[in-house]
């Protein structure tokens, strides 16, 4: 079993590959993109039919009572020796290996055998195909999915010790486990530690910040105890309250063990149709599917983990989900989701196969697999879901299986046996999707919902489905910034006659009303402007439908945060980080605070507030009606309180005297208004009773000024005449606070705009959707 998350207690040696070198952690593909050999850009190499060769020199060792070699994961088949000595053999590339060393050596070769020569060996088949999948007998190999799903993955499987190496020096004392938990105001702590060269262990306390205990002893090197602190500060997700943590450690007789920073929290699984609350407050859970920030290396360092998930965090996320078509991450990206305050749905490493559950080999694989994982999120308080598998059901039932085998012994039985064992007090779901007459049935359990999206349903599927819970969604071919490989590497079914560019082209037609064919022949420009504009408003306005007040959803996650590599793939981030248009309104969508208006047809215009906050919200909202794109029609203002942790809907014409047919269902004559405004506390909504604007005017009436507020910032107001339509910045090297927002007529919004390369001062323009003439900024 693993050590403490920390080995500060010890004295690591981190290996350098020869020839070339590439780090403790290596990929084929990595080592050959770092001597420019192979890139993503070259022609697929098939990693998966060839063996290769790793090759490193060990470090020298000193004043060590025990030397371990480490080894954290080697995709996927591989021998390793020692001084030419064979210590271990792996076909997991999950589990961790750790040999104590009888001397230090001076060499170390790994050798990861051809999986295509494993692949041909033969098997049974298995009970139902999985499409996505380009070899079915992949179901019998502990490996990422990655790489090996032409569809929408690029071809990089990963092969090589892709998780880290290193040598442990111990002194004084060796950690075989650490078990620890945490409920609502106690942590319990169960340790197994060896004394080396003769070092007595005399006794071993638990210290979480100012608190300490002493565990008692059950038998000579297993320590166990609880610690209770009174009136903790609780964890919550960001959305709800302060992510709380607390240094903890155990002094074994004066030896000091890093247990890094927990947190005290409960979350609960109520109901069966899927939703949850953390410390007894329901949460309304939105984000995104997790992918590996390099596909390559599959590994990230701290500071790009961090650049990441705040990215998330500032885009009112409070969920990441981790699928099991991907890898169990660093412990660094499990870290930040404690700091950051964003809870985590974490499917276990199986995705859509059918898998051998009955083999005895690969099930004890399986067992030290996931009790190593297991053991690695103890004390994690963003671990809120624990899922056996992405789809596995829903695959079985789609092909056609009969429903006894939607529900296999490995993850109705064993990995729920084995996730009550370690981690009992977090939920544990039988696949992402489950529940219902069908797996993927969205009205019940949990769903890969792609009604609207993928399947092009008009946007009130979202509410006449009755999605439950999505744990994936809204996926579509989202543009990046500029021009380039927008049309390479579209996400597709494997066999299918369509890609995600048709889905988004869809809704362009749906929302515009425009031919997505014609204008990209003939104006390619408005052609990706209008597909980022599309992608953009399909998921704010799915959002802010799933977080009405008589919403019946808990919970949506996109498929995917970032893009797995360059183009205009499922990411609502490109794959350097960039931001694209959905993230910006997914950003407003899915705020603590957030306003939401949506057409009800004859009930008229209704009026959506939440309220994630642990204090009441209260404030002035106001209404503004507005025609021809600039002349004001009337408007009105109501004090509004919404309760903590709330929701809070009405019709807009409690602000009006009279009948107005705002949402142009009665059609009584001309429309009373094109554009319904709602304001509250900083907070924005906009409605279009007779569609969005899909024409150019030559000039809104756009302004633009800038003041320095310091060296590489500036605050840029934006002011307009009429409505202008999601204004972007146009700067290269500057990026602003927010973009792809409306401008209501005779209004402004100030920016802060950051530079992020170079050294000029800010120059540049800002547009608007709606609009051919750009406005020029001007610095004071």
């Amino acid at each position: 079993m693993p050590p403490a998350k920390s080995r500060d207690f010890v004295d690591p040696k981190t290996l350098a590959w020869s020839a070339p070198a590439e780090g403790a952690r290596a990929t084929a593909a990595s080592i050959l993109r770092a001597t420019k050999a192979w890139s993503l850009d070259a022609p697929p190499r098939r990693f998966d039919a060839e063996d290769f060769w790793f090759r490193a020199e060990l470090p020298k060792v000193e004043g060590a009572d025990e030397i371990a070699l480490v080894l954290d994961g080697i995709a996927t088949i591989a021998d390793v020796w020692i001084d030419g000595e064979l210590v271990l053999q792996s076909d997991d590339m999950f589990v961790r290996h750790e040999r104590v060393l009888a001397k230090p050596g001076a060499e170390i070769v790994v050798c990861c055998r051809s999986l295509d020569a494993a692949l041909g060996a033969r098997r049974p088949r298995p009970r139902w195909r999985a499409p996505m999948i380009e070899n079915q007998q992949l179901r019998w190999f502990r490996t990422s999915l990655l790489g090996r799903t032409p569809g929408w993955s690029p071809p990089a499987a990963v092969v090589g010790p892709w998780a880290g190496v290193a040598l442990e020096a111990r002194r004084k004392i060796a950690i075989d486990d650490v078990a620890l938990r945490t409920s609502g105001d106690a942590v319990d702590v169960r340790l197994s530690v060896r004394g080396l060269a003769g070092f007595e262990i005399a006794k071993v306390e638990l210290v979480v910040g100012d608190h300490r205990t002493t565990l008692a002893r059950k038998d000579a090197s297993t320590f166990e105890g609880r610690l209770t602190i009174a009136n903790v500060a609780r964890w919550w997700p960001h959305t709800h309250g302060e992510p709380a943590l607390h240094a903890a450690h155990l002094d074994v007789s004066g030896v000091k063990v890093d247990l890094g920073k927990i947190g005290f929290r409960t979350v609960e699984r109520i109901g069966d149709d899927f939703a949850l609350r953390v410390n007894g407050a329901p949460v309304f859970c939105r984000g995104a599917c997790w992918t590996p920030l390099d596909v390559v290396a599959l590994r990230s360092n701290d500071e790009d983990y961090a650049k990441a998930l705040l990215q998330a965090r500032d885009a009112g996320m409070n969920m990441i989900r981790v699928g099991g078509t991907m890898v169990y991450e660093a412990d660094a990206f499990y870290d930040r989701c404690d700091e950051l305050g964003i809870l985590l749905w974490h499917d276990f490493m199986f995705a859509n196969m059918d898998y051998p559950e009955d083999d005895a080999g690969f099930q004890a694989s399986v067992t030290e697999e996931v009790r190593q994982f297991l053991a690695r999120m103890d004390g994690r308080p963003s671990l809120a879901v624990l899922c056996g598998n992405s789809e596995g059901e829903q695959q079985a039932a789609m092909f056609g299986a009969a429903r006894d085998r939607w529900s296999p012994k490995l993850f109705h039985e064993t990995l729920p046996a084995l996730a009550k064992e370690r981690c009992p007090d977090v939920p544990y779901w039988p696949s992402s999707a489950h529940g219902g007459a069908f797996p993927h049935e969205p009205r019940v359990g949990t769903t890969s919902y792609y009604g609207v999206g993928a399947y092009m349903l008009p946007l009130d599927d979202a509410r006449r489905s009755e999605v439950k819970f999505a744990t994936e969604c809204l996926a579509f071919a989202n543009v990046p910034a500029g021009e380039s490989s927008v049309f390479a590497r579209s996400p597709r079914d494997l066999g299918a006659g369509w890609d995600f560019h048709d889905v988004r082209d869809h809704y362009v037609r749906v929302l515009f009303g425009v031919d997505p064919g014609a204008l990209r022949y003939g104006d390619q420009a408005r052609y990706l402007d209008l597909g980022r504009a599309a992608t953009a408003e399909v998921i704010a306005a799915t959002f802010g439908e799933w977080r009405r007040a008589a919403s019946l959803c808990k919970g949506g996650l996109v498929w995917f945060l970032r893009d797995l590599w360059e183009g205009a793939g499922w990411g609502i981030v490109g794959a350097d980080g960039t931001p694209k248009s959905a993230w910006w309104t997914m950003r407003r969508a899915c705020a603590p605070v957030a306003i939401h208006l949506s057409g009800e047809g004859n009930n008229g215009v209704y009026v959506h507030i939440a309220n994630d906050r642990p204090t009441p919200l209260s404030g002035e909202l106001e209404i503004a009606l507005f025609r021809g794109g600039e002349v004001s029609v009337g408007g009105g203002k109501r004090t509004i309180e919404v309760p903590a942790h709330g929701a809070l809907s009405f019709a807009a014409a409690e602000l009006f005297e009279g009948f107005l047919d705002l949402s142009y269902a009665y059609r009584f004559g001309p429309p009373t208004c094109d554009l319904v405004v709602a304001r509250l506390l900083g907070h924005e909504a906009f409605f279009f009773p007779v569609g969005l604007p899909s024409t150019r005017e030559i000039d809104v009436g756009l302004v633009a000024d800038a003041r320095a507020v310091g060296e590489a910032e500036w605050d840029l107001t934006i002011r307009t005449r009429r409505f202008a339509q999601s204004i972007v910045l146009e700067a290269e090297g500057f990026v602003p606070d927010d973009a792809w927002f409306h401008l209501a007529p005779g209004s402004q919004r100030t920016l802060r705009v950051r530079r992020v390369t170079g050294t000029s001062a800010l120059k540049g323009s800002v547009r608007a959707l709606n609009a051919e003439t750009a406005a020029k900024i001007v610095v004071a």
